[in-house]
């Protein structure tokens, strides 16, 4: 089969992270300011996010049989669209019910139009033996594109608050977030475009795509043991990425940094998200690509080992720039594999989409009880403690995935 040209990939690098800037990157870069500017608490942010799982949820299991039944572009530009006028309602600053019914939305739009189809569409770029350069060039694309719209982000919330950070009324900070989210509109919306117009595979979609998905499709998928080792693989190391989320807070209170910095903070964090990936993705496929998934939860056991232990302070910069690129490294190597391995899993190509539905329908259930979870341990014991329970609960998660990760390497790795 044809690889799709170049640019195919780069469209698909785009709209993988510009869908997700309004309800993900912009509360991970500025948590602190997010949490100011909407008058929320920990819990109740968690809970935005857990009304975003339960939508998202379902959708991913109705979702993936959608992207074996019609091409990704049309999916993934319209998903995009419709994301982005969700952002007119976010600068609003609504109620905190309308701000739960908004990433119900958001997890809607996503997840049920998007999710499925920007895998389907990445593994059929990586071909026969370029699975892991196409997953490690998508998630490391992606977080360099966050990362560089963070700069921007940084840069525009820095340019209109000028150097009162700290003595910024809540109106003023509003009005300097909202340039933020307008920006992310636009640049939303224009992806769409780009995705409709040109993100051409070249390859007859009637090779890709089936008329319809049956029952004994769905148990055939059921039957294969990688299914079952992704959906607990991701699980585990996507509760790691949503830890990721409380990394600019930490920073904020542990650490003492201010809006401004604990935010940059957050931005370094996306930085090494691109360089994980793409290094990942150019070493991998001359390698044992599923071990190289297990070392990747061992990272995320060490980082959380390490913020878990208290050591971290104010006076040990050191130390916590280490822990922050441990769990950065391990985070992000694990992102951009474990859909990298399906191959290696047998999984076939034409069912992806039912694949992935099916995986993501436990593997993604993160998103309904994370936020709550490490809301509830920072809302409960206020200070170092409450985080050391989160990255305690890291590390227990971390565990497990490994465990499951190192049985996929002893039963696929070697077996092809």
């Amino acid at each position: 089969m044809k690889q799709p040209p170049w640019y195919y990939l780069l469209l698909l690098i785009l709209s993988g992270e510009a869908v997700f800037i309004l309800p993900f990157v912009l509360p991970r870069i500025f948590r602190p300011t997010v949490l100011e500017v909407f008058e929320l608490s920990n819990v109740e942010i968690g809970l935005c996010f857990s009304i975003y799982g339960l939508v998202a949820v379902p959708s991913y299991l109705l979702g993936g049989p959608l992207a074996d039944r019609f091409p990704p572009r049309k999916l993934i530009a319209i998903a995009l669209w419709m994301t982005a006028l969700g952002g007119l309602l976010f600068a609003s600053y609504p109620s905190l019910l309308s701000l739960q019914m908004l990433y119900g939305y958001w997890g809607f739009t996503t997840i049920f139009l998007f999710w499925a189809p920007m895998i389907k569409a990445t593994r059929l770029w990586g071909g026969n033996t370029s699975q892991g350069r196409a997953f490690g060039f998508l998630d490391g694309g992606r977080g360099l594109t966050g990362f560089l719209f963070g700069l921007l982000g940084v840069f525009i919330f820095s340019l209109i608050m000028g150097e009162q950070v700290a003595e910024a009324s809540l109106q003023e900070s509003q009005e300097a977030f909202s340039f933020v989210i307008y920006a992310a509109i636009v640049i939303i919306m224009l992806v769409g475009v780009l995705v409709w117009f040109f993100m051409k595979s070249g390859i007859n979609e009637k090779e890709i795509l089936v008329d319809q998905i049956t029952v004994s499709q769905i148990k055939s998928v059921l039957k294969l043991p990688s299914v079952w080792l992704l959906m607990v693989i991701i699980l585990c190391a996507y509760v790691g990425y949503k830890i990721t989320d409380i990394v600019s807070q930490f920073a904020n209170e542990v650490m003492l940094y201010n809006q401004v910095e604990s935010a940059q903070l957050g931005a370094f964090l996306q930085f090494l998200r691109p360089a994980t990936g793409i290094l990942v993705g150019l070493i991998v496929d001359r390698f044992k690509i599923t071990f190289w998934l297990f070392l990747s939860l061992v990272l995320c056991i060490l980082a959380g080992a390490l913020f878990a232990s208290g050591y971290i302070i104010p006076t040990t910069f050191y130390l916590f720039f280490i822990a922050v690129s441990l769990i950065g490294m391990g985070v992000y190597a694990a992102r951009a594999l474990y859909f990298g391995v399906m191959k290696k899993g047998k999984i076939p190509l034409v069912l992806t989409g039912t694949a992935v539905g099916l995986i993501s329908l436990i593997g993604y259930t993160p998103d309904i009880f994370a936020g709550p979870a490490y809301g509830y341990f920072l809302d409960k014991y206020p200070g170092q403690q409450g985080y050391q329970y989160v990255f305690w609960m890291l590390t227990a998660f971390s565990a497990v995935g490994a465990i499951a990760a190192f049985i996929y390497y002893r039963l696929f790795e070697n077996n092809n």
